[in-house]
């Protein structure tokens, strides 16, 4: 094992220079810090002082571990539990246990880290302080999980195990925690008062990483509620604390909330220049959750300047990245986070769907109505959710392409000619040249190309037929041709729901026969859009 820095410090005993080198880290003196900690070890094996060697050991491990240097973190964290077991302390051997833990928990391997909380909450039961530890680690654990009420119990006998101890350190990190919780369930006074109360004493105890990371959290109830000052003041100053003790991992997460803010607040070149800056530390220190955040809101501020490509493609790459997440099994509410990221996903395209619209003023709304109904006969044709949300995605950008089709033949009134109909035809065609860079997590570009092909052959742009035609063009193009029959067009106005049913059966060879048969089934509820006077002129 390499030590940084060993020189053995003349005068006083090891267990005086730990206490300065604990000092020095609290106070975010790092480089102090090190050399101190080594002093100690090198000391306590010279006077024998061994039990204090392996808290060295310890302290030594957590604070390489809040520099992104995981291998050595891992190698002292165990020199210290196996110095405590040969010395058959029982305290140090938990400690040295729920240091491991934690370490286990964040690097995502939850199921090691309760077995290590259990094995030191058994060695350490003796000694209340510990127990208070362990305890909000096992909360953390639950909240992560979605277990709020058994989270929310371990936080409150850590608390009151703390406040027994007199320990105000403890006493921070468990309103800390009860911040996070109270944040997660959108409970913004109570974690605002937990927040306050931890950085308060996080003040009195020196303890500048804590400091920092009650500014960062606090931060996202402050975007919640809509204070953005309050945003900028706790993360700029939450970012000065991580980097002077050098916690590069939070780094990343400050200056992304930096760069929601400016977006938040209309400053988008500022917000590129923050998120950038979050994606280039987070790549840096290998922390595939803070890259895939920010990658997710550099996307939402590519779609607010409408540059759709460019937020497809990011929300793509943050999608991956969370696929790895939840691989691993990382620490993280992975679930939750996909679930926000696919809800970004559909109101990119809800969004770039809707825009297309706005030059025709009667199919405004079109893509949210086929995306509805195409969903409803997805789920009556029994297909899973991965499938409906590929269909609706589909949906939303199924006439991409019409962006390139010219304004007075979208909008002509009679019939159109001949040639007027092949350029209409060629949309499906243009859409996938428009998204031929883009890729997507969900198999949508078939459903943009072949939604107006037909089961008997006679669709377009390619004349495909029978079960060459995958499953989700068809049911987008079902349910297009419903969009279209009961909506005002320019040259007809809306038809009523038996007329629109007479003529899609009449049609029905242009389907899959289940398909059609789950469009009849769906049909029962879905009814006729009712579009309102100021909502069609819109």
């Amino acid at each position: 094992m390499r030590l940084i820095g060993m020189t053995a410090r003349p005068g006083g005993s090891a267990a005086d220079l730990l206490r300065e080198a604990k000092g020095n880290d609290r106070a975010g003196r790092v480089t102090e810090a090190i050399r101190g900690y080594d002093s100690v070890i090198r000391a306590g094996q010279e006077s024998a002082e061994l039990a204090v060697v392996a808290e060295a050991y310890r302290y030594l491990s957590v604070l390489h571990h809040r520099r992104n240097q995981p291998a050595l973190a891992r190698s002292l964290c165990q020199a210290s539990h196996k110095l405590a077991t040969q010395l058959g302390n029982q305290l140090l051997v938990a400690q040295a246990l729920n240091a491991r833990a934690g370490m286990a928990f964040e690097n995502g391997d939850m199921a090691d880290a309760r077995t290590l909380y259990a094995d030191a909450l058994a060695a350490g039961s003796a000694d209340s302080a510990l127990v208070a530890r362990i305890e909000q680690n096992l909360g953390i654990l639950n909240n992560i999980e979605g277990d709020y009420a058994s989270a929310l119990t371990h936080y409150e006998h850590s608390l009151d195990a703390y406040q027994r101890a007199g320990d105000d350190n403890g006493r921070a990190l468990a309103h800390h925690n009860l911040g996070m919780l109270n944040a997660d369930r959108k409970q913004w006074e109570a974690a605002d008062a937990h927040f306050r109360q931890s950085f308060s004493l996080a003040q009195r105890t020196e303890d500048l990483h804590l400091q920092g990371l009650c500014l960062l959290n606090h931060a996202e109830v402050h975007l919640a509620r809509g204070l953005f000052e309050d945003v900028k003041t706790s993360a700029e100053t939450a970012l000065k604390l991580f980097d002077k003790v050098e916690a590069e991992l939070d780094k990343a997460d400050a200056y992304r909330m930096l760069g929601v803010m400016y977006r938040e607040t209309g400053r988008p070149v500022l917000a590129e220049a923050r998120l950038q800056a979050a994606l280039d530390l987070a790549r840096r220190t290998g922390s595939v959750l803070s890259e895939a955040e920010a990658t997710r809101e550099m996307a939402v501020l590519c779609q607010a300047q409408n540059r759709n490509i460019e937020a497809l493609t990011q929300l793509h790459v943050a999608h991956q990245l969370f696929s790895r997440l939840n691989a691993r099994t990382d620490a993280v509410d992975v679930n939750g986070k996909r679930e926000e990221l696919e809800s970004t996903y559909l109101q990119v395209l809800r969004n770039w769907g809707q825009s297309i619209e706005s030059a025709d003023t009667y199919t405004f709304g079109h893509c949210e109505r086929v995306a509805t109904y195409a969903t409803a006969v997805a789920r009556a044709l029994g297909l899973d959710e991965v499938e409906q949300t590929t269909i609706r995605l589909g949906a939303y950008l199924h006439d991409v392409g019409k962006v390139k089709v010219p304004h007075e033949i979208l909008n002509k009134p009679g019939q159109l000619s001949r040639a007027e109909f092949k350029i209409i035809a060629m949309h499906p065609v243009w859409g996938i040249e428009m998204l031929e860079e883009v890729e997507f997590p969900w198999d949508i570009k078939p459903i943009i190309r072949w939604h107006h092909e037909k089961y008997d052959g006679t669709g377009y742009p390619d004349r495909l037929e029978g079960d060459n035609i995958p499953v989700t063009a068809q049911i987008v193009g079902v349910a297009d041709v419903w969009d279209a029959l009961t909506s005002a067009r320019s040259y007809r106005p809306a038809l009523d729901r038996d007329s629109a049913l007479g003529i899609m059966a009449k049609s029905q060879a242009h389907w899959r026969p289940d398909v059609y048969q789950a469009f009849m089934q769906a049909a029962e509820s879905l009814g006729t859009p009712e579009i309102p006077v100021a909502e069609a002129a819109a």
